[in-house]
């Protein structure tokens, strides 16, 4: 019997990249997964049939993670199909977009930025929360940013610690349910995104400058996301978890 086997988890931003990883490795450990997309409806649609095909559990719901009205349409849809949700991935999120300097940036893109990356995901979560029972799972998606100096990233890196701060109190809010919550700091992980965004020898050169000598997969991210959600990981619970093959 596979770890997950009767549980629900829901995956923000899961039709592609990491969080598409993470959708296929928790439909393999058993759970029905729900894979929540914005923009990427056919990708999303597309995985969700492939893992129905291999006699997993997947549908897919759209909804912009950013509008809180389209967060509670997401839910109410959640809620007509199932009495609980046991587990929820807040992976959705949005990139650098330009890494813009403090004199380069502009009021809507600080707006952009931690309208999805934070407040998106704190309303998530609280809707998220009251479908769980006791012993739910939350995993939050920060970044190694939060621990860099480079310039452009403070709009970026400033949504991302927000998230490990919410991470932290909300352990002491959730523990009498027995809910654990706990975030994870991927480094640079080999996605679309980075492949579309960076030159291929720019993008070569920074897997080699990894100690382990490459750049993070999806995989690598869903592997312990997989670690965390599952009963192995209960006595787990308010740690920044770093995932990035030993870079800072």
């Amino acid at each position: 019997m596979t770890r997950l086997t009767g549980k629900t988890a829901l995956v923000t931003g899961g039709g592609r990249g990491i969080g598409k990883g993470i959708v296929e490795r928790l439909a393999l450990e058993g759970a029905e997964v729900i894979i929540n997309y914005s923009r990427s409806a056919e990708q999303a649609e597309a995985l969700a049939a492939e893992i129905v095909a291999k006699g997993g559990k997947a549908w897919a719901v759209g909804a912009d993670v950013s509008d809180l009205d389209q967060i509670a349409a997401m839910f109410a849809t959640i809620a007509a199909r199932h009495a609980v949700l046991d587990i929820l991935v807040n992976n959705a999120g949005r990139g650098s977009s330009g890494m813009p300097t403090l004199d380069q940036s502009t009021p809507a893109q600080f707006e952009a930025m931690f309208g999805l990356n934070t407040r998106g995901l704190f309303f998530a979560t609280q809707a998220a929360a009251r479908m769980m029972p006791d012993g739910g799972r939350i995993v939050n998606f920060s970044s190694t940013s939060t621990m860099a100096r480079v310039p452009g990233l403070s709009i970026y890196a400033g949504s991302k610690a927000a998230v490990e701060a919410f991470t932290r109190i909300w352990v002491a809010e959730l523990a009498p349910r027995r809910i654990t919550v706990n975030a994870v700091l991927p480094g640079i992980t080999d996605t679309d995104l980075i492949r579309d965004n960076l030159p291929r020898d720019m993008a070569e050169q920074i897997g080699k400058s990894v100690p382990l000598g490459r750049m993070g997969l999806p995989e690598d991210m869903a592997n312990l996301v997989a670690f965390l959600v599952s009963s192995d990981g209960s006595w787990i619970t308010g740690q920044a978890l770093v995932s990035s093959g030993g870079s800072a």
